[in-house]
């Protein structure tokens, strides 16, 4: 499957996600990925799946007319690696106008005046700037070998002058790395100079699969950075608990056991998330999480915010 949903998103509220890319290639390794390190660390661009398959899954989804906030380019690995999501965008503009558009992005191929041409008519972009020096960059983002931050800067700063739609910076904090006063003066100052409608500052809510070490910042310590940034408008991302699909979409009733693998295939989830983005109450989740561990694929992990779901095979298909 190739798009999700719709879920509740800590974000942007009831979100259908596209996902182009094939799981974890991506053009940085972020030590907190809630998908596990990346498998394919690369900087190329090229089509990963028939655009035919993405565009029928994409119509069966939004024929029913689902309420969305925003149909979201996100996924397993780095959406703009992929050389249809320019067309997806456009098709999705001309037969869907109803809809907004999101992308969340590491930002890292902006350079490439093509690839922004592609992605100005989305409506929302969200990048991640989550260092202020070269030497935390590497360290958070251990980024692909040809990569650097000053490039980023120069391609995401190239692209916000261009851009006509919303800009929101998310800065995922991971403490020991890049909570330090000093680099979040350093972001604050390239955050200063895209001038993005706000920052996000965001931490670990699901577990790093390959960095079982790494912590959530708490909650004194983002108030403390949201006050270094000011006068630049800065929110904390608060917790997907409470969040609640405002419709469920049939589709993703009738097939429920594969949505679930499907979805925890994606990243790792608690019942509640489950619940919330499939349209179900926790005894039907419970019921289908029972029949995936008899099947002896399903995996927890114990974190602050609960028990997280997974299937260590990040192909579903072969799991089914």
């Amino acid at each position: 499957m190739h798009v999700f949903g719709p879920v509740p998103s800590r974000r942007l509220g009831t979100s259908l996600g596209v996902d182009l890319v094939k799981h974890k290639i991506c053009s940085l390794n972020c030590v907190y990925c809630e998908c596990g390190a990346t498998t394919d660390l690369t900087i190329d661009r090229k089509s990963f799946f028939p655009l035919s398959d993405i565009i029928f899954e994409i119509d069966s989804i939004l024929v029913g007319k689902p309420y969305l906030d925003y149909i979201t380019f996100s996924g397993s690995g780095e959406p703009t690696l992929s050389s249809d999501i320019g067309e997806v965008i456009r098709y999705i503009k001309k037969y869907y106008p109803q809809y907004k558009i999101a992308l969340l992005t590491n930002a890292t191929l902006l350079n490439d005046i093509a690839l922004r041409k592609e992605l100005l008519p989305v409506d929302l972009i969200i990048p991640s700037v989550d260092a202020g020096s070269e030497e935390v960059f590497k360290k958070i983002n251990c980024p692909q070998v040809n990569l650097s931050l000053g490039e980023l800067v120069n391609g995401l700063k190239a692209f916000a002058d261009e851009f006509e739609g919303h800009v929101w910076i998310e800065v995922f904090i991971v403490p020991g790395i890049n909570d330090d006063d000093s680099e979040i003066e350093k972001i604050k100052q390239i955050c200063h100079l895209i001038n993005p409608e706000k920052i996000q500052l965001n931490t670990l809510d699901r577990p790093a699969p390959h960095n079982p070490t790494i912590t959530s910042a708490n909650i004194e310590s983002l108030m403390a950075m949201e006050k270094i940034f000011y006068p630049l408008k800065t929110e904390i991302i608060k917790s997907s608990n409470n969040n609640v699909l405002k419709q469920t979409n049939s589709k993703f009733t009738s097939h429920i056991l594969l949505n679930i693998m499907d979805m925890i295939c994606r990243r790792p989830s608690t019942t509640q998330d489950i619940a919330s983005a499939l349209g179900l109450r926790m005894v039907e989740v419970n019921k289908y999480l029972k029949q995936l561990k008899d099947k002896g694929i399903l995996l927890f992990k114990d974190e602050a915010r609960g028990r997280f779901y997974y299937i260590e095979n990040k192909n579903s298909e072969d799991t089914r």
